[in-house]
């Protein structure tokens, strides 16, 4: 049996979670989200609980079965207290600024780079530009927007200039050596 998957998800008093048959909408304080889910795993809430079984030990199943409940779990956390992903900006002259909602990033090229935030996602910037916040609901849009961004300047080896996760550690090489 799957670990993951048959450990019940409990329900924050604010969440709304509503379950018709294998379409699941979530509702909380920062906004709701709605997930189609494949056809087989049954999805139940009882006593302020939501349980996720299989129908068979096929190996379909088995991989659906803790899949759909890590789904559903990280849609109860995001409409209750969302999520969060920083990203650290290193090198001279590299920054980020804010125009409105929009995120413009001075990476190093001839121009500047400007990011639309995706709906239920904001940028926060600190520490003079050199950090941003992305926060929203949805796990998987904040984690691949933060991915999208960071492959505009990945962070290099020799200088460790670019952009990088924050507590990412960037692995130096050594460069050239000079005449001696």
């Amino acid at each position: 049996m799957s670990r993951i998957g048959k450990q019940p998800i409990p329900i924050p008093d604010k969440v709304q979670v509503n379950i018709d048959g294998t379409e699941v909408t979530v509702k909380g304080p920062k906004g709701e989200l709605y997930h189609r889910f494949p056809v087989g795993m049954s999805i139940a809430e009882e006593h302020g609980v939501i349980t996720v079984t299989r129908p068979t030990d096929q190996r379909q199943h088995r991989a659906l079965h803790g899949m759909t409940r890590a789904l559903i779990a990280n849609m109860v956390t995001g409409v209750s207290s969302g999520f969060e992903r920083t990203l650290e900006i290193d090198g001279v002259g590299y920054r980020a600024d804010m125009e409105g909602k929009t995120l413009v990033m001075h990476l190093g090229y001839s121009h500047p780079i400007r990011v639309e935030p995706p709906a239920n996602c904001e940028f926060v910037v600190e520490d003079r530009g050199h950090m941003v916040r992305i926060r929203g609901i949805d796990k998987q849009v904040v984690g691949e927007l933060a991915a999208n961004i960071r492959k505009m300047r990945p962070p290099e080896p020799y200088k460790g200039k670019g952009v990088r996760y924050q507590g990412e550690f960037i692995r130096r090489k050594a460069g050239k050596t000079g005449k001696a």
